[in-house]
């Protein structure tokens, strides 16, 4: 995996934690302090000092993941991405993300795609 974009924040409003993978570009979310610790002691940087702050996850699926989105990538959510199969992986995909920033939404480039080879 590559090594997270980190942007640590010191209050709401601030870049989230996230890392890209497969095109996607991921916010990282953790359900609580521990789960943030986890992740931190996965990747060998107990010591250091994470700050944690409480989302609502909607507000995180609703307005973080279009804004993060606005730079090009698609963005999709891990819910404590050190836990392994008890983590959770929200995709960029219509019912989980805002449908104008999701892959399979209407404004997707595959579906604009798609429109264009049905005019032709």
């Amino acid at each position: 995996m590559e090594a997270p974009s980190e942007a640590p924040s010191e209050a709401p409003g601030e870049a989230p934690l996230t890392v890209d993978r497969g095109g996607v570009r991921w916010i990282l979310a953790f359900t609580g302090e521990a789960a943030l610790a986890r992740y931190a002691v996965a990747r060998g940087q107990g010591e250091r000092g994470w700050r944690y702050w409480a989302v609502w996850g909607a507000a995180l699926l609703d307005a973080a993941v279009p804004t993060v989105a606005a730079s090009g990538m698609p963005c999709g959510v891990l819910v404590n991405a050190a836990d392994g199969e008890r983590g959770l992986v929200l995709p960029p995909v219509v019912g989980v993300v805002p449908e104008d920033v999701a892959v399979d939404g209407p404004n997707s480039l595959a579906a604009l795609s798609g429109a264009v080879e049905e005019r032709a």
